[in-house]
């Protein structure tokens, strides 16, 4: 069932007294909306930690299953090139690439290695949402920054900042799910790995406990700025589109900002994305490694043999994945904590 959440602002005149709610974050995650800004007379309105992580992670699972499709898509483009199937990519193309899937594998296909994604997204979501509200408390009370709190600057520099820490947090925390589910995600007919246990037992017998951490640096490069300029994008927009439009529903603005700032940072860390994807396949299904000059040999490599446009390949899945997956996660999750925090206080 559809909830509308409505956000209202403070408005202390004579008896008239409203909720102040601060603006949220994102996805690949988002933020705490029911701020505690200790004011005078202000109602303050809470939701515990174990509610935010609850959240957090219902919303990151829920939009990771509406756009499972898309995202295993988006990594058969990321990967082709890396062994014999890069002679074929200039004929690849989206309606083509799912024709094949369906035919080959069936519908259910497209959702291959979607349960080893829930199990990663939901403590990545709810870790990236706890992470960066405690990152962001801690930037606030620095006494530097104390002094310009209000200001834009400051705002901007504690969203920026915050969002790239938690983004790095939620990362490293949950890499080896994220490793496992592009593999599993990446096989087409000849099915190396069996499921999460049989991946994870397979990968560390065959290439150590540290190939489940394949491609790290390139995640951990790519991921701060990706979550920062998120949280950045979206608090800008959405405190711009309520400074004019105050009344407007709170879950229709988080969907429009959230789509939005997924696209900018989609764009802006995308070849960091195709490296990381195509580094966590060196040594999979049994197969020789294909770059071994490290991260930035990789770059190097895949921009000599396919070009530069070799670095968005699958920008196009990708933007139709986040345009929707990106917004769900915000409106899920303020939703969800909506009625959350209406539940507890009602207790």
């Amino acid at each position: 069932m559809l909830m509308e959440a409505r956000v209202k602002g403070v408005m202390v005149e004579g008896k008239r007294m409203g909720l102040n709610v601060n603006s949220a974050h994102v996805d690949g995650g988002a933020r705490k909306f029911l701020q505690h800004q200790p004011r005078p007379h202000q109602q303050q309105s809470q939701i515990g930690t174990v509610n935010q992580l609850l959240a957090g992670g219902i919303a990151g699972a829920f939009s990771k299953t509406c756009t499972a499709p898309l995202a295993r898509l988006t990594i058969l483009f990321q990967v082709q090139g890396m062994h014999s199937e890069g002679t074929t990519l200039h004929k690849a193309c989206i309606w083509r690439e799912a024709s094949g899937i369906v035919h080959e594998e069936g519908f259910r296909a497209f959702w291959k290695g979607n349960l080893v994604t829930i199990a990663h997204r939901l403590p990545y979501t709810s870790v990236n949402f706890y992470a960066y509200e405690r990152y962001k408390n801690f930037l606030q009370s620095i006494p530097f920054l104390e002094n310009y709190k209000g200001s834009t600057a400051a705002n901007m520099s504690v969203h920026f900042v915050g969002g790239g820490f938690a983004g790095i947090t939620a990362a490293t925390a949950t890499y080896p799910l994220d490793l496992i589910r592009t593999r599993l995600a990446a096989q087409r007919n000849v099915i190396y790995y069996r499921g999460i246990i049989h991946a994870f037992q397979t990968i560390c017998k065959e290439e150590g406990v540290l190939g489940l951490y394949k491609g790290l640096g390139a995640t951990l490069l790519g991921v701060g700025p990706s979550i920062a300029i998120s949280f950045s994008v979206y608090e800008k927009l959405r405190s711009t589109w309520l400074a004019h439009r105050p009344n407007d529903s709170t879950v229709m603005v988080s969907l429009a900002c959230g789509s939005l700032s997924g696209i900018v940072s989609s764009t802006a860390t995308f070849p960091l994305d195709l490296v990381r994807r195509r580094m966590q396949l060196e040594g999979a299904c049994g197969r020789a490694r294909v770059y071994q000059s490290g991260l930035f040999g990789t770059f190097a490599q895949i921009v000599r043999h396919e070009g530069l446009r070799g670095m968005y390949r699958g920008i196009l899945p990708e933007y139709y994945k986040v345009v929707p997956g990106v917004g769900i996660v915000f409106m899920t999750y303020e939703t969800l904590k909506m009625l959350l925090a209406n539940i507890s206080s009602s207790y």
